[in-house]
């Protein structure tokens, strides 16, 4: 008998991914109330938060389905602790936005630890069993635990969506590229305030055979959580 993990393969770009459950975790990154709701950080830019908004349907029925199938999710929030201590002057001063990082806005201080509009958005929080990362940084590796949390669980492949596409996404599979992670980015389970940079960054994932991992739409996944294992 085959001792070589159980797989389904995924139709995708640019080839199909051969997934399997048991070392695979689902990544939603940073799916907060600040960069998707009105009143929040993104908003607060000059961003049409509805871009955002406009995923959550579908990220809620990829989570709903492998939950159903025993998948072990992972939730990331970008935000930092009351004192700003891990949020560098260059990042809180960059650009001209309405509201800076810390300051009071509709949802509490923005991107801050523990307030209202740092939370992940109801359709979408974490239950029981699930992980939630705190990262200070756009990739979920930079300063946070989530490689060891990953390594005692034995995951090795990586099933992403969130926001926003070209920024904490893209910079989170890159990370998890460079740490041996196959990661497949869900292409419509992740947004961008600008779709050309949505675009343009799974353009990129999927170069030169799949350069930084593979691409496919939640239809594609779901099928896959149900289909019958082979070897």
């Amino acid at each position: 008998m085959s001792t070589d993990p159980a797989f389904v393969a995924v139709p995708a770009q640019p080839n199909d991914f051969k997934f399997d459950l048991a070392h695979g975790a689902l990544l939603i990154i940073d799916m907060q109330r600040d960069f998707i709701e009105p009143g929040g950080f993104g908003a607060s830019l000059g961003n049409d938060v509805s871009q955002l908004q406009a995923i959550v349907p579908t990220c809620a029925a990829l989570l709903a389905a492998w939950r159903a199938a025993g998948g072990w999710a992972v939730h990331t929030r970008e935000g930092h602790a009351p004192d700003l201590h891990d949020c560098p002057p260059s990042k809180r001063n960059r650009g001209s936005p309405s509201l800076r990082i810390g300051d009071v806005g509709a949802m509490g201080r923005v991107l801050v630890i523990g307030q209202p509009g740092h939370a992940i958005i109801p359709a979408l929080a974490p239950v029981a069993g699930e992980l939630l990362i705190d990262k200070p940084g756009k990739g979920a590796f930079y300063a946070t635990p989530l490689g060891a949390e990953l390594a005692q669980r034995g995951i090795t492949q990586l099933v992403v969506m969130g926001v926003t596409t070209e920024v904490c996404v893209q910079t989170t599979l890159r990370e998890a590229n460079d740490r041996g992670y196959d990661c497949l980015l869900v292409e419509d389970g992740t947004a961008s305030y600008f779709p050309d940079f949505k675009a343009a960054t799974l353009a990129m994932i999927t170069a030169q055979g799949g350069i930084i991992g593979w691409v496919a739409p939640a239809a594609a996944v779901i099928a896959a959580l149900s289909a019958k294992p082979c070897r």
